[in-house]
């Protein structure tokens, strides 16, 4: 017992570190920028239109630009949300964005008309696989990866420039700042701004993509 009198707690010689984890950089520090203008959405649809699945492809990226969808927005799109006998699209919005209905184009139309008829699966799902499961988030960003390449971009192309393009087209036709916040489903305005702040031009009259 004496000899243990005479023990004491030594703290160990060396400290533990913090690990430092490699921290992400904005996109814009991989990216010139994060929207694409409207013929350049036109070479991604042309470029869609060559895969094997072409018509779905390119439906996909041509409804991603025009109601300015989240890729998990729109692999989640149903049937029954598109009114095909009024032109009409029911969008429904995720974190906790406000849903809308859209109109649809005559493009769009004959797109999922064709689309429809062609379905094998009869799914509830709009856009679906070969084996005819629901599309995947990951499938759509690979695909417009791929489309992009064959279009011949410099650039690293994601699924959410679609939806940047929509904004920054309403913006540059002359929309009001509300009216773009709708269409998007913005719960805050505070994400809206930034399509009128950097347009850099203002049309008088919107022209709600004629061309597409």
């Amino acid at each position: 017992m004496t000899a243990i009198r005479h023990l004491k707690v030594v703290g160990p010689a060396s400290k533990k570190r913090t690990v430092a984890l490699p921290v992400r950089k904005p996109n814009a520090a991989y990216r010139s920028r994060e929207h694409l203008i409207e013929r350049e959405v036109e070479r991604l649809v042309e470029a869609a239109k060559d895969n094997r699945w072409g018509l779905r492809d390119a439906t996909m990226v041509l409804l991603a630009f025009r109601h300015g969808l989240r890729a998990s927005e729109l692999v989640d799109l149903r049937w029954e949300q598109a009114d095909l006998e009024n032109a009409i699209l029911h969008v429904r919005r995720v974190k906790q964005g406000t849903p809308a209905t859209h109109p649809l184009t005559g493009r769009e139309l004959r797109a999922l008309r064709r689309l429809q008829r062609e379905q094998e699966s009869k799914s509830p799902f709009v856009f679906v696989s070969e084996r005819g499961t629901p599309f995947s988030t990951r499938g759509f960003q690979a695909m417009v990866e791929r489309a992009a390449r064959a279009a011949g971009f410099d650039m690293k192309i994601h699924p959410h420039m679609l939806r940047h393009s929509c904004g920054y087209k309403l913006a540059n036709d002359g929309v009001d700042t509300r009216t773009i916040q709708s269409y998007l489903g913005h719960k805050s305005i505070q994400h809206t701004v930034r399509y009128t702040e950097l347009a850099p031009t203002r049309a008088l009259v919107s022209t709600w993509f004629p061309a597409l």
